[in-house]
């Protein structure tokens, strides 16, 4: 039998988390996280599959020593790297620009590809980038795959894809809508079709991955045709801390009345807007205890927030013309009750709604909350990014083993 675990990597400029998975049967022998990398209060927790987590503070100074700890951590479960279990390492890779539509296994003209990139993600492909090339150094030997997070959105048509700027300039530039949260958007449709005991070339889904990054797509038959974040994750629904959506001027005015300069407003578009710039809290959970007990400020980044995702859920009912159902996932889609409430609060000319005992009730597992009359389902669906890397990680590789006769 062939090796069957896959290790999947999330390297972040200063963190790194991980998953080790079988996949023969889909479940986790460990997950784990390493935090803070760099600083003095480093610190690394692991959970092996049926065991107690492990948990230490001391000081990890770079991603190399990182991954060498996140390996010593796996020998002590007898997980180690040097396992002849061990098939490939899954890495999520933000931005996979225009040439990588799939999963592709790493050698140097893609680490260069990603390299060539970092203009349009800076924040996200070095840190990738790093994870990549210290995987690659202790299992040299080891199939490395870069899953990227565009890849589910490059199905788009140019109508969609491009901005109404000079084709000669967004060429030049690389300017267009990419999309990002691909791996979860992928993932969430193809369950949702599930859930629905149907497949997903039969099915049309507005999927809103909601999260301190937010975004949505429009899925037809298991293809994304639009989604809301672009040339970056700053386009599109309030979020966290990014704006969304904004008339482009507001940056110039700020640079020319308010003698901001493109750094600062950098910094104030994707760090002090969205939920935090509007009320102070970017956590849903406290903005709804302060709307509460009254708080007029939350209750106005609320109704912003869900004025911009009830926008988002028409535009792309429009674009899909057909609509099987509405996908809540991530830690808003998932846990915010409210908020999936507010936002299809009425639409039920459109076939949405949603039953408040089942929308209000608790649950680990994908799950419908529309009355069974409804047209349209609205459902939650726990997203699963690990497992989606892992999944195309896996079949690719066995895909290349198979072609070269081994096993």
């Amino acid at each position: 039998m062939s090796a069957s675990r896959i290790l999947v990597l999330n390297s972040g400029s200063s963190s790194v988390k991980y998953q080790l998975l079988d996949m023969r049967d889909g479940g986790r022998l460990a997950v784990g996280l390493v935090e803070r990398i760099g600083e003095e209060t480093s610190r690394l927790r692991h959970t092996p599959a049926g065991g107690e987590s492990r948990e230490w503070e001391e000081p990890v100074a770079d991603h190399d020593a990182a991954l060498k700890a996140m390996a010593a951590e796996l020998a002590k479960d007898g997980l180690g790297l040097d396992s002849p279990e061990l098939a490939a390492i899954g890495h999520r890779v933000v931005h996979g620009g225009l040439r990588f539509t799939e999963p592709t296994v790493i050698d140097d003209a893609v680490l260069a590809e990603i390299e060539r990139l970092i203009p349009v993600a800076p924040l996200h492909n070095p840190a990738n980038l790093t994870g990549i090339r210290t995987a690659q150094a202790l299992r040299p030997d080891l199939p490395q795959v870069a899953v990227f997070d565009t890849a589910f959105h490059t199905t788009m048509p140019e109508s969609a894809a491009r901005y109404a700027i000079d084709v000669e300039t967004a060429d030049a530039h690389r300017v267009r809508r990419y999309g990002f949260h691909g791996t979860s958007h992928a993932y969430v449709s193809r369950r949702t079709a599930e859930l629905l005991g149907r497949a997903p070339e039969d099915v049309n889904v507005i999927v809103l991955h909601l999260g301190n990054g937010a975004s949505a797509s429009a899925v037809r038959g298991g293809r994304c045709v639009d989604t809301s974040m672009g040339l970056t994750p700053l386009e599109g629904l309030v979020m966290g801390t990014r704006s969304g959506d904004m008339d482009p001027a507001v940056i110039f005015h700020l640079m020319r009345v308010g003698g901001m300069s493109a750094d600062e407003i950098d910094t104030l578009l994707n760090k002090r807007s969205g939920l935090i710039g509007l009320c102070g809290d970017n956590d849903m959970r406290e903005i709804r205890r302060r709307i509460d007990a009254g708080d007029e400020r939350a209750r106005l980044a609320f109704d912003i927030y869900i004025h911009r995702l009830k926008k988002y859920i028409g535009a792309y009912y429009a674009v899909l013309g057909r609509v099987d159902a509405v996908a809540f996932t991530a830690g808003v889609g998932e846990n915010a009750a409210p908020v999936r409430e507010a936002a299809v609060a009425g639409l039920e000319q459109l076939g949405l709604a949603v039953d408040g005992a089942l929308n209000a009730a608790r649950g680990e597992g994908a799950r419908l909350i529309s009355p069974s009359s409804a047209r349209v389902a609205v459902a939650v669906v726990p997203t699963d990014e690990e497992m989606e890397i892992a999944t195309q990680t896996y079949a690719l590789v066995e895909k290349e083993r198979q072609g070269t006769g081994d096993g």
